[in-house]
């Protein structure tokens, strides 16, 4: 009986070692199999990490592009070629601008989000916005009509609520009158950190 005992005690570890071995075994084809056909695959796998990357740097990383030159292809401002001053600071009424849009639209048209739009400054901190038959002002002086729709999926436009312009933001316009700036509620005012640099025409 004590032989018996002992012999059943090696079995136990002995079983135990040769499960383990199966399921190492089969951890090790499972891994094989997954390279294989990764290598079979692997365009579709490189199609996957392209689309990770761009989501992981669209949501965590500011993707705002920075050059020095910017060419105009819009009717927003007057002109086609324009340079940036990245340092300048003190931004007056009536400064071309670029910034990061960070409006509400960009809950609608996610890839607005961070996107450089190029305006020119008609309101600063203190400035009063009124607004009258959806005509803007600034001021007194008219900045803008709200149109009542988008052109792009017809959605609903609201002009800016009349506000005092608080401390650290800016009212910005496009000349154009389909210019999508601060007279519309889902773009709004821009806050001043969100300000780029100053642009300077060139023709």
């Amino acid at each position: 009986m004590p032989g018996g005992r002992q012999n059943g005690g090696d079995r136990q570890p002995r079983d135990a070692d040769r499960s383990h071995s199966i399921a190492q075994e089969k951890g090790e084809t499972v891994t094989r199999d997954f390279f294989q056909h990764a290598r079979r695959r692997w365009y579709l796998y490189l199609v996957l990490l392209a689309i990770w990357t761009l989501a992981y740097v669209r949501l965590f990383i500011d993707t705002t592009p920075r050059l020095p030159i910017l060419f105009n292809v819009t009717p927003s401002l007057p002109y086609t070629v324009a340079v940036v001053d990245y340092r300048a600071n003190g931004i007056r009424r009536g400064d071309y601008v670029v910034y990061a849009f960070e409006g509400a639209a960009d809950r609608i048209f996610p890839g607005l989000h961070h996107q450089p739009f190029f305006k020119i400054v008609r309101g600063v901190a203190g400035d009063k916005v009124t607004v009258r038959d959806r005509h803007v002002f600034v001021n007194g002086e008219e900045v803008g009509f709200a149109k009542t729709h988008t052109n792009v999926k017809h959605l609903r436009l609201d002009p800016i609520a009349e506000m005092v312009i608080p401390p650290s933001y800016f009212y910005v316009q496009g000349t154009s009158p389909d210019s999508f700036d601060s007279r519309y509620s889902i773009n709004g005012l821009v806050r001043a950190d969100a300000v780029l640099g100053v642009v300077i025409p060139i023709f």
